[in-house]
């Protein structure tokens, strides 16, 4: 998850030899709207006033990007893909009112918003979603698929030589999202079944 965007990596098999079958990035912000890409800054550092152009730019969030990510799921579904489960990695979990520092709890706010737009959206469609950590995430992973830390990094970079474009780190977090979303409790199942994630 990013402010007004997120990579989204769909990946598909066993979690023994996973395979990325789909990698986009997805707005979630409004790009005819600019400023709903950080709706809590007025500025740099700078929070912008509680009123009705916050009200207006968070509800243009929450429009836009529960719409992005809903359509996201419907075209994998038509693809023929059955979306058994949605990773989200974000920076943080704290609560945002716990921040004394404003431009860090300005970045909360947003973090915690971009984040519940993909939740809600999951929940809409009935795609069960999870949540890690981007601190915890490879050794989280790490546990999950009982594999080295560094034999996960390493397999998570060689699944990107099939992605066309690019596969930066936060194609990366999404792929280990949703390789531990297909690790933890899902049965096996048919090639098509598959993990997305967004990081």
């Amino acid at each position: 998850m990013k402010s007004g965007w997120a990579a989204s990596v769909l990946l598909v098999g066993p979690p023994t030899s996973p395979r990325v079958a789909g990698s986009r990035r997805i707005e979630l912000s409004d790009p005819a709207e600019p400023e709903s890409r950080q709706p809590y800054h007025a500025g740099f550092g700078t929070a912008r006033a509680v009123g009705p152009e916050l009200s207006r730019l968070v509800d243009s969030v929450r429009q836009f990007g529960k719409q992005s990510v809903t359509d996201l799921i419907q075209h994998y579904r038509a693809a023929g893909y059955e979306l058994a489960g949605i990773g989200v990695v974000v920076g943080s979990l704290i609560e945002p009112e716990r921040i004394g520092n404003e431009h860090i709890r300005i970045h909360a706010l947003e973090g915690r918003l971009f984040r519940s737009v993909v939740e809600e959206a999951a929940a809409g469609s009935e795609v069960p979603c999870s949540i890690w950590r981007e601190r915890d995430l490879y050794a989280a992973a790490a546990e999950a698929l009982r594999q080295p830390e560094q034999r996960v990094r390493a397999t998570v970079a060689e699944l990107g030589g099939a992605v066309g474009g690019s596969w930066r780190a936060e194609q990366k977090g999404a792929t280990v999202a949703a390789w531990l979303v297909l690790a933890l409790g899902v049965p096996a199942a048919p090639s098509r079944r598959g993990k997305t994630a967004f990081r």
